[in-house]
């Protein structure tokens, strides 16, 4: 079967540098860290973990009211985000009422903090008479597609899968695949999450977030760093805007890049611990879904969270397939990890470092791990062009993905 070509057209960021895509770029290029004192935190008994990456203060009303009502934190990036994917598209919004333009946007879970200002109004005396109307709307797993449907008509297949780290990710190969094989012309795809307390506690529980540099948080997370503690939260939304190669060539559009190869595979092995084994074998099956060998691969951008099992493990992964020949970085030290947003966010920052002919360092890797010291780790914005690179993302429950994306014209 011929497949059709799918290309990246336009994206649209919310991060917690701000609002936009040129602001997420510029950001990572210039080494900044995101990361800061949560006083939001302090009130979590036992919660050790005091810092997070938080999305800045925005102006919602961008998005009328009749939609924005039934809108949560994270539908609400996500509504901004894919708004900024259109603009940067130069694409109609009439052009994606057709049915040929989907969406496939994931969340990690509903809005936390829809359902637990709920509760607590429930609990009180256990009446519904306060709750309002548009309240599911918030909390529905698929809620942030469904939110981006509503708000920028359209009309074609709707995904919101859910697979923690992996969801952004999934989403964009998800979207890839419906285009590569003719469901649909354009799909909006990507990953959001918003900020709650709880899902900072779900780390700490685990021994996962980083604890250590509440009192200098720009230090942390630090990945492959041998002082790195562990995982720092954060929210946000990336979108992407993916077409067909020859409809994006007929209306002029400008091509971003050209998404090749994807896979996604589970390890059943174990529910949270990383399997170097099965993160090779996702990397070499997207690698063969582009129908390319690894000696083609200019960059992989990792996933990388700063934890020692997660970073150990995704480090002998890569050597395995790519030796030490490949620079590598993860972004997680500049912004935290934003859950499900994650592997979209990144993406997004990648393609705009390749565009400038440059790759994004590793924030905060000060001491490389010797655990960790086999791959080409870019410690530095490295000024060169990449054609070929490997996207990563790797969740808890064993959802491994990867994306192989190529500079256009290559």
């Amino acid at each position: 079967m011929q497949m059709r070509r799918v290309v990246v057209t336009g994206i649209g960021a919310v991060s917690p540098f701000g609002c936009g895509f040129e602001r997420l770029t510029e950001g990572l290029l210039t080494g900044r860290s995101a990361v800061t004192y949560c006083s939001a935190l302090e009130s979590v008994g036992g919660l050790r973990s005091q810092i997070a990456a938080l999305v800045p203060t925005l102006d919602a009303k961008a998005i009328p009211r009749k939609f924005r009502r039934s809108m949560s934190a994270m539908s609400i990036y996500a509504t901004l985000a894919g708004q900024e994917a259109l603009t940067h598209a130069r694409l109609d919004a009439a052009a994606c009422q057709d049915g040929r333009t989907g969406v496939v946007i994931g969340s990690t879970v509903g809005s936390t903090l829809t359902t637990e200002e709920f509760f607590i109004d429930y609990l009180a005396d256990h009446s519904l008479e306060r709750m309002k109307s548009t309240l599911f709307f918030h909390i529905m797993n698929h809620s942030c597609a469904s939110n981006v449907a509503q708000a920028l008509d359209i009309r074609g297949r709707l995904l919101a899968p859910s697979a923690a780290c992996s969801t952004g990710c999934q989403a964009i190969g998800y979207g890839f695949e419906m285009i590569a094989f003719g469901k649909q012309d354009r799909m909006l795809c990507g990953g959001a999450d918003e900020f709650h307390p709880l899902t900072v506690a779900t780390f700490d529980v685990m021994h996962a977030a980083s604890i250590n540099f509440n009192a200098t948080p720009t230090r942390t997370p630090r990945p492959f760093d041998r002082d790195r503690d562990g995982v720092v939260c954060a929210a946000g939304s990336g979108i992407l805007l993916l077409e067909e190669l020859e409809l994006a060539k007929a209306r002029g559009a400008n091509i971003l890049a050209e998404i090749v190869g994807f896979a996604t595979l589970t390890d059943s092995s174990n529910i949270a611990n990383p399997n170097p084994a099965a993160m090779t074998e996702c990397m070499r099956l997207a690698l063969a879904d582009a129908g390319l060998e690894a000696a083609a691969v200019d960059y992989v951008n990792a996933h990388a969270t700063a934890t020692e099992q997660g970073d150990i493990a995704e480090a002998q992964a890569i050597h395995e397939l790519f030796g030490a020949r490949v620079p590598v970085s993860s972004f997680k030290g500049h912004m935290g990890h934003a859950m499900a947003a994650s592997g979209s966010l990144e993406l997004a920052g990648a393609v705009g470092a390749m565009q400038r002919g440059l790759i994004a360092p590793t924030l905060n890797l000060e001491h490389i791990d010797p655990a960790c010291a086999q791959l080409d780790h870019v410690r530095q914005p490295r000024e060169t062009q990449v054609n070929l690179m490997v996207k990563n993302n790797f969740a808890l429950g064993g959802v491994n993905s990867s994306i192989v994306l190529r500079r256009y014209p290559a």
